[in-house]
């Protein structure tokens, strides 16, 4: 019996030391208490859930180094590592999970057209549904505050600054020649099919560091990383037709696309105020070809077109009117790669090439010029963790570009060869839900001026409350003189300008409201000292400027059943010394302000959707050389309105009617002078009006796929 006792003891005592008491409190980084967080050791059933004082309690037997895991929803989960007496009497506190759907994003000065974005301004479909744009991103995009209403020109001047200063990336890859090649006072277009791109990043300033040699913004293409199904496309419109097939394999897809356009038919129905000899007929094609890897993608997109016209405008300067002709091939193969690699690192990267042909008559001169130009690219990315995330890589450059100029009295060529290397490297930095920064700093070297820039670059957004968000952005950007001053002077330096930009976004229930105001400030801009330039031409960088405003925009698709609108505003201040001008003053390119209004209306009965844009602009500056001022009267007002009609015909057949400017308003785009006076003195002068008051435009789009109901009002 007494032998008995002391084991009885014995194991009493042993059962009494094994058994730990774990208590704690958790809270979050106000200090305030956590009801219902998890708490347990790691790979056991020993654990408790928190109080409302943030209070937990319970016994173990585990003994040694163990890990102690908090979880609780919203919020990340944290472990704690050490010899279990060491894990008692515990105050956690828990962060924010930032990878939660309401944590603060970064869009200062950016608008994203994307499925996968948390803050979409657009959408895919937005892009070539929109009445004014006749299936042209670019011409949806204008409908976007921060653009401005340059009718005849058709390319994307942003907050004051020139067209050149847009730059155009597919897949992270520079597009050197982005547009096509038109006659004066007719808008050009895109060369590139919409319905090819799943994304699209218009940055309208303080753009990432990832991007250079762009001064005023970058419009970013994303091709579709895999299409849904097979399925053949085709169109028949009335100034052409076109042919598309998507081919699909387990891991690899092709897609191709061809259109034919001929404006002969068309200017025959609805002549046009030009003297067309020609009219502008193009053949395009185009194709991407995807693979899929275990670890990433390989895309390889292309794309040629080859357009042509003859014709004769009028002008004041020349009894006989003025004579124009224009051949141009363009051709671009773009190849990149996205992946992962090994510790958490994931790579990007690829090239471009272009080979582009111009080859122009004016009445007199025949200019001929050829471009080779190149984009290498490498970039990597580490998340360190869901509140850290790197990027750094490199990129190289490369144009080679050579003009012939015939006429008479002259026979000449010019050109230049440039290499630009630039490197980046940006952070992103989330604090918690409502506070995250994007830090960035790049640099390039211009082989043409021997220069190296150093452009630092960072955003800062705040959540104010559950749905509205401020941000703050500042940036140097820099780029190349424009390819018209380089082919005379290649010693030109760079152009640089600063953005300063303080954003307001409101998003709930489909509805989003932002506006931004900015200001930029020009420096080393471009000057030439003759009335055009030329070879004959004293170049320097000694121009100087600034662009400040505030832009406006509000979207909604909620409160109206099968309506979806958007507007925006744009208010625009700049001036600016460059080119030949003699003093700083607001470009002819310029309209203080622009608004547009873009409706879209579903009719279930008559299976169609309808569409309605308006687009207004206040007057641009002209000069009249009957005064003595400078760039100082204004053309009137600019006013559009556009209607279009998507029928339904069976699931897979479309008939399309669009009509631009149905009201027709007598636009004028400004107004040219003669170059001598008359008889009294006074200089004559002929109104620059468009080349049509309307465009009317008739396709019918069939699909054929696999599903038996895809079709192509996606890419109307």
């Amino acid at each position: 019996m007494t032998t008995k006792i002391p084991l009885l003891i014995l194991l009493l005592s042993v059962t009494l030391q094994a058994q730990t008491t774990l208590k704690g409190k958790i809270v979050d980084i106000n200090m305030q208490p956590i009801m219902g967080a998890n708490v347990y050791l790691e790979g056991t059933y020993d654990g408790a859930t928190s109080n409302d004082k943030g209070e937990y309690i319970f016994t173990t037997n585990e003994a040694g180094n163990q890990v102690l895991v908090v979880s609780f929803l919203s919020y990340e989960t944290k472990k704690v590592s050490g010899e279990v007496s060491t894990l008692n009497n515990l105050e956690i506190k828990l962060r924010e999970n930032v990878d939660a759907l309401d944590t603060v994003v970064i869009s200062v000065g950016t608008f994203e057209a994307s499925d996968n974005s948390k803050v979409s301004v657009l959408k895919p479909l937005d892009v070539v549904t929109t009445a004014s744009a006749i299936g042209d991103f670019v011409g949806a995009l204008q409908t976007l505050p921060g653009t401005t209403t340059v009718a005849e020109d058709g390319r994307l001047f942003v907050r004051g600054g020139d067209a050149d200063e847009t730059q155009i990336f597919i897949d992270g890859i520079r597009v050197f020649t982005p547009y096509t090649p038109t006659a004066n006072n007719t808008p050009t277009r895109g060369r590139y099919s919409p319905f090819l791109f799943d994304g699209i990043t218009f940055s309208t300033g303080g753009y990432s560091a990832e991007y250079g040699n762009a001064l005023s913004s970058v419009l970013l293409l994303n091709t579709i990383d895999e299409p849904d199904q097979e399925k053949t496309d085709i169109g028949i419109m009335s100034v052409g037709g076109g042919l598309g097939h998507t081919k699909k394999w387990d891991k690899t897809s092709l897609s191709v696309n061809a259109n034919y356009i001929d404006l002969a038919p068309y200017i025959a129905l609805f002549p046009d105020r030009n003297d067309w000899d020609k009219p502008y007929r193009a053949a395009q094609g185009e194709a991407v070809f995807r693979q899929k890897f275990a670890s990433g993608w390989l895309k390889s997109y292309t794309a040629f077109d080859a357009a042509s016209f003859e014709l004769t405008q009028e002008d004041i300067n020349e009894p006989d009117d003025f004579y124009v002709k224009l051949n141009n091939s363009n051709f671009y193969t773009n190849t990149s790669y996205q992946g992962l690699l090994n510790k958490g690192w994931s790579i990007e990267t690829g090239f471009s090439y272009t080979v582009a042909s111009t080859k122009l008559r004016l009445e007199l001169p025949d200019i001929n010029n050829y471009e080779h130009s190149g984009h290498l690219k490498l970039k990597l990315k580490k998340r360190f963790s869901s509140r850290f995330k790197l990027s750094f890589g490199a990129e190289h450059f490369i144009t080679d570009f050579e003009e012939d100029y015939k006429d008479d009295s002259i026979e000449t060529s010019y050109g230049f060869t440039n290499h630009n290397t630039g490197v980046f490297a940006e952070t992103d930095l989330i604090f918690n839900k409502s506070l995250a920064m994007k830090v960035g700093l790049r640099g390039d070297h211009y082989a043409l001026s021997n220069g190296f820039k150093l452009a630092p670059r960072a955003s800062i957004a705040y959540k104010t409350s559950q749905n509205g968000q401020l941000s703050v952005a500042f940036g140097n950007f820099f780029q190349n003189a424009s390819n018209a001053y380089l082919k005379f002077d290649s010693s030109i330096e760079t152009q640089q300008t600063s953005h300063y930009i303080l954003n307001y976004q409101f998003v709930k229930d489909n509805r989003i409201f932002r506006i931004e105001a900015y200001r930029k400030v020009y420096d080393n801009l471009s000057k030439y000292d003759t009335p055009v330039s030329g070879f004959d031409s004293e170049y320097s960088n000694t121009g100087s400027g600034y662009a400040q405003g505030v832009d406006v925009f509000w979207r909604d698709n909620k409160s109206i059943k099968n309506t979806d609108y958007w507007l925006s505003y744009s208010y625009l201040d700049t001036e600016r010394d460059y080119q030949n001008f003699p003093q700083l003053a607001t470009p002819s390119f310029a309209n203080t302000h622009n608004f547009s209004a873009v409706g879209k209306y579903w009719i279930e009965d008559w299976k169609s959707q309808v569409g309605f844009s308006y687009t207004f602009a206040s007057g641009r500056p002209y000069t009249n050389p009957n005064t003595n001022s400078f760039l100082s009267e204004k053309t009137k007002s600019y006013n559009s309105v556009s209607l279009n009609w998507a029928y339904l015909i069976s699931p897979q057949k479309i008939l399309y009617v669009s009509v631009n400017n149905v009201l027709g308003f007598k636009n004028i785009n400004g107004y040219q002078y003669a170059n001598t006076p008359d008889t009294n003195g006074n200089f004559a002068r002929r109104a620059l009006l468009p080349a049509a008051d309307q465009f009317f435009f008739v396709g019918f789009f069939w699909t054929i796929s696999e599903d038996g109901k895809d079709n192509q009002l996606d890419n109307l």
